[in-house]
């Protein structure tokens, strides 16, 4: 009996393989979404793990200088002379031209067995050849073969453990390299220390031992673009799970007389539902097999670019390439299923609910779905005070992303009773006949279709809100770069000794000199830079401040007050005229607030005169050079071919200006993919759900075509019902996008990056959305539509014959 039921169910996939398909590309499409995400995501927390790791970070405690700069090895040899087992590490960017690497040198027989630390230069083998200049360096594959033609370098050789970007060599070949003689960025405490040693404070009470790290500090700062990656993969997968939903719900209604049929052979209600629960198993197995195939390429198409944002805006170095792991094979399986059952709830709880021969009524299931309405708007209301209540009490992120998740279900939730109460309005606004059966049949088939319009909403309200956010954050990143970046040249010295004669240089030059040297320290717990400024009436007239004391300008160059960037600001809860203590016990007062897009981490400015007291030894080797712009260019050429700067280290506001948009525009090149895909999604969920009701139709159109309106005409107003519904749902999709930007731009975004956005509004890109919506929604409705109007006579007389 089990076995003749389930090939009875089963038949029906056969005999409707248009349904079979929606159910399958549906779920195939909403788990590759969610599982490339997950698989870029966590190929980014792997190399980050790796960075953690490296030298044992995560598991074995440091000794660091309390300033956070570099200090005398001379320090490392009292210390092992005073019985501590440590191991020195000097770690730098080299540059040369557009190369740029990380450089880690390291003492390789006190190094711990760890990857990317010495165990490289022991398992080589050759142990002098790595000490001995010019050394070996080991890096990633990829990194070396980016690194043949470049000079200056050690041997390079592959060590499969390695991070891209980065070269483990000798801390003595690192120290010539780096230009950093005798000088040393850490110690690692080697386990097993002797029961007896010298107090750290006696012998380096510069020092301080910080604990290992959990977390990678690039971790933590990229938590928050992870966060929006999955939450755009959780979107995209809400979206296809809307298409299943609607494949599944119709795919039961079809089958109520079957479900009859099978209950009065004698199939109890337990093993009807238990068959029905392993045909959506066995489903979801087929479309979660083909889903993370297609993640798979997914993942690996949008890699190159979430690499590119994460090196750019964070720092952080992550493979190009795709690595996969059983996790998230695991991950993504049971996604699949869990969302299939979920997509089946529903009808599975009507099939247990409804008595024997309710499903054999036609219109048993619109009742069961019209009562379903209400419960619907209910929930929406409730999601609505949730999001309420996070918007006015919440923080965090957490705060901000139940705030978006509550508005879009609620306003999806909401959809449905919205389009019934304007078509009921439209309806009786009708005249004629033609009319109100129009208007009445829209009714009757938004039942049906109202999964798929809220899965278009959904897709729409994210396109508008992200499109918001992120041509709010172009337009206020444009001005802001203008802004700031007023000097019309920018040049970058090789050495510190290359820098004094450029400065000698310059100042028998037109123009006026900016030094722009910086340090980075720990701050409030957290690095953060402190960059040393001029008193020059460039950065009075052009810095742009979002509070301030009174002459903050004054404060700043008389070395008592300092500036503070919105982040750190909004982080640590400073206003101007609170107290500041930096790592070296320098003490001021916060003098102003400035805005500074595009960077996670905290900034402090102060006057030049007084970084240098503070920080001896400040690299001092980036310039920018205020002048008048038609004396620019001629400078420029006089730095290059005069001087004998690389045109490399020469730069202007115009370069300056394309380079930073071009990391903005690769920072959201992946939430773009992700819309495109989401709205795709979204208009194959409305081809299937016309292309799946069509057949059921005919009862309803055979006696309005019986009464003289022809198969076109039909067809044509098909046609134009569908445009309607699309173009009613981007006018309700609108508003709710609108409170998504806002959302995006004062909770959430202040939450991830520490600083607040204007928002900005855009219609034009509200029509160009809306016409492609248009689209999507009338090339869905198409074939349905051609369909029909080439329908047989023959076929709608049978509904006559057949008294349906």
């Amino acid at each position: 009996m089990y076995r003749a039921a389930l090939l009875a169910l089963l038949s029906h996939w056969r005999r409707q393989p248009l349904q079979l398909a929606s159910v399958l590309v549906g779920l195939a499409l909403a788990t590759a979404l969610w599982s490339g995400v997950q698989a870029i995501n966590g190929q980014a927390r792997a190399s980050y793990d790796r960075a953690a790791g490296m030298l044992g970070q995560d598991r074995l405690p440091q000794l660091v200088a309390e300033d956070g700069q570099r200090f005398s090895q001379d320090v490392y040899v009292a210390l092992r002379r005073g019985g501590w087992r440590i191991s020195p590490v000097l770690e730098g960017q080299w540059r040369q031209g557009e190369t740029r690497l990380r450089v880690i040198g390291i003492d390789p027989v006190t190094a711990p067995q760890t990857p990317g630390g010495g165990g490289a230069a022991q398992a080589d083998g050759d142990l002098r050849a790595f000490l001995t200049p010019p050394g070996i360096a080991f890096g990633a594959a990829e990194t070396i073969a980016a690194l043949q033609d470049v000079p200056g370098l050690p041997a390079l050789r592959v060590a499969d453990d390695s991070l891209p970007g980065t070269l483990i060599m000798d801390i003595g070949i690192a120290q010539t390299l780096l230009a950093a003689p005798g000088q040393v960025s850490r110690l690692i405490v080697l386990p097993d220390q002797p029961l007896r040693q010298t107090p750290l404070q006696d012998v380096a009470p510069g020092l301080t031992r910080r604990a290992p790290q959990a977390e990678a500090d690039i971790a933590r700062l990229t938590d928050s673009f992870h966060l929006n990656l999955t939450a755009f993969g959780l979107l995209s997968f809400a979206v296809g799970l809307f298409i299943v939903h609607a494949a599944i719900g119709l795919a039961f209604e079809q089958r109520r007389a079957m479900f009859r049929t099978l209950r009065a052979l004698g199939l109890p209600l337990v093993a009807l539902t238990r068959l029905l629960v392993a045909e959506v198993l066995i489903l979801s197995i087929l479309a979660g097999l083909a889903g993370m195939a297609l993640g798979y390429l997914v993942a690996a198409a949008l890699l190159p670019d979430v690499a590119a944002t994460l090196r750019g805006l964070y720092g952080a170095e992550v493979p190009g390439t795709l690595i996969l792991r059983p996790g998230w094979w695991a991950g993504g399986m049971a996604m699949a299923v869990l969302g299939a059952g979920a997509a089946a709830a529903q009808s599975l709880w009507r099939v247990w609910r409804l008595p024997l021969l309710a499903p054999a009524q036609p219109r048993a299931w619109v009742r069961a779905t019209t009562r379903s309405l209400w419960r619907q708007v209910a929930i929406a209301g409730a999601l609505a005070l949730v999001a309420l209540g996070a918007a006015r009490f919440g923080t965090g992120l957490l705060a901000g992303f139940i705030l978006l998740g509550a508005l879009l279900m609620a306003a999806a939730l909401a959809l449905p009773a919205v389009l019934a109460a304007l078509l009921a309005g439209a309806a009786r606004a009708g005249r004629g006949v033609l009319a109100r059966w129009f208007w009445a049949d829209t009714r009757q088939q938004l039942p049906g279709l109202s999964l798929a319009l809220m899965a278009l909403l959904l897709a729409l309200a994210a396109n508008i809100g992200v499109g918001t956010m992120v041509a709010s954050f172009r337009l206020t990143f444009a001005g802001w770069l203008d802004q700031r970046l007023s000097a019309e040249l920018y040049v970058s010295a090789e050495t510190e000794e290359q820098a004094a004669r450029l400065r000698a240089w310059l100042a028998t030059r037109p123009g006026d000199l900016l030094p722009l040297w910086s340090v980075e320290v720990p701050l409030f717990g957290a690095p953060a830079t402190v960059q040393g400024i001029a008193d020059h009436p460039t950065y009075r007239r052009n810095w742009p401040m979002l509070s301030a004391l009174p002459d903050v300008w004054g404060r700043v160059a008389s070395g008592e007050g300092a500036l503070i960037n919105e982040q750190l600001a909004r982080r640590e809860g400073l206003v101007p005229g609170d107290p500041l203590i930096l790592p070296d016990g320098g003490r001021m007062i916060i003098a102003g607030v400035y805005s500074d897009y595009g960077n996670p981490r905290g900034q402090v400015m102060i006057a030049v005169d007084r970084l240098t007291a503070l920080f001896p030894d400040v690299a001092r080797l980036r310039h920018a050079v205020s002048i008048a712009p038609e004396s620019a260019p001629v400078l420029a050429h006089a730095l290059i071919d005069d001087f004998g700067l690389p045109e490399d280290n020469v730069s202007d506001q115009a370069a300056i200006k394309v380079f930073s948009m071009g990391i903005f525009e690769q920072t959201f090149a992946v939430t773009a993919a992700l819309n495109i895909l989401t709205l795709g999604v979204a208009g194959f969920a409305i081809l299937t759900s016309l292309l799946t009701l069509s057949a059921m139709r005919l009862p309803q159109l055979a006696p309005v075509w019986a009464l003289g309106l022809t198969r076109a005409r039909l067809a044509w107003l098909e046609l134009a019902r569908a445009l309607m519904l699309t173009a009613l749902t981007m006018l309700v999709a609108l508003p709710v996008g609108l409170l998504l930007a806002w959302a995006l731009l004062a909770v959430v975004n202040v939450a991830a990056f520490g600083w607040r956005l204007p928002m900005h509004v855009f219609p034009a890109d509200w029509l160009r959305l809306g016409a492609l919506a248009l689209l999507a929604g009338g090339l869905a409705a198409a074939w349905p539509a051609w369909r029909l109007a080439r329908t047989a006579p023959a076929d709608l007389l049978k509904v006559f014959a057949h008294e349906r």
